[in-house]
C-alpha cells in the first residue's frame, strides 16, 4: 500500500458520500458504495494550542474508502483509495493507494 498525501478535487453525492474525483489530471467515478471512518491525528504536534471549541474538527480526521475507475476508460480496472476531507475547510487530500488491489500486469503475474 502506497500512502502520502496529494490534494485531490471531489465532487459529493447531497448526502455527503464521494461520487467522482479529479486525480492527477484525470476524472474517476465511484463504482462501489464508499466506507466513511475517523482516524486521529496528532494535532499537538502540528498546533501550538487547540481552540477551544475545535474538538472534533481538530482531533479526528473524516476517512473514506472509495472504488473508483476512470471516468474516460471503464474497462481500465479499479483502484481503492482513501481520502481524508479536512473538517473546517473541506478540502481532500488522497492518502492511500492500496496497490494490492491493482490490476497485475502480465509480466508481473509470469
Amino acid at each position: 500500500m502506497g500512502m502520502f498525501s496529494e490534494g485531490v478535487d471531489v465532487r459529493c453525492a447531497p448526502s455527503g458520500e464521494p461520487q467522482e474525483l479529479t486525480w492527477a489530471g484525470r476524472r474517476y467515478t465511484v463504482c462501489a458504495a464508499p466506507v466513511r471512518w475517523f482516524e486521529r491525528r496528532q494535532w499537538w504536534a502540528e498546533e501550538q494550542r487547540a481552540p477551544l471549541g475545535s474538538g472534533p474538527g481538530l482531533v479526528d480526521h473524516e476517512i473514506w474508502r472509495v472504488q473508483v475507475g476512470r471516468a474516460d476508460t471503464p474497462d481500465a480496472g479499479t483502484l481503492t483509495l482513501d481520502l481524508a476531507r479536512h473538517v473546517g475547510s473541506g478540502r481532500w487530500r488522497l492518502l492511500r493507494i492500496h496497490d494490492a488491489l491493482l490490476p497485475v500486469r502480465e509480466q508481473d503475474s509470469a
